[in-house]
């Protein structure tokens, strides 16, 4: 009578498993702590989120006073107007040197 023996799993195989195994418990346990992490980061966030500050608006900006006309410019004539105040806005510097060309160029139909 022969004793039968029985073919056992090689070893290698077994720890190709036991790795299989370790990595997706290592995996599902760090998925677990990032999940925990985004949920804190996220109240915390929405902690800071509340109703804006009430902060007073800023006051008016002061209005620009009416170019006197020269006394050599006629009275009535709305281009040497708009020109005079198209110059104060640029001496101001509310207008640069590029816009001032350009809207005098308009004005004048250039």
């Amino acid at each position: 009578m022969g004793l039968m023996m029985r073919r056992r799993r090689p070893v290698a195989r077994l720890a190709v498993g036991a790795a299989v195994g370790g990595a997706a418990y290592h995996a599902g346990k760090k998925g677990a702590q990032q999940q925990q992490y985004n949920e804190q980061a996220e109240a915390a966030y929405a902690a800071t989120q509340g109703p804006p500050p009430q902060y007073a608006p800023p006051p008016p900006a002061p209005a620009a006073a009416p170019a006197a006309a020269p006394a050599d410019a006629p009275a009535g004539d709305p281009t040497t107007a708009e020109l005079e105040r198209l110059a104060t806005l640029h001496n101001s510097g509310v207008l640069t040197d590029e816009e001032f060309s350009a809207a005098k160029a308009k004005l004048l139909g250039i």
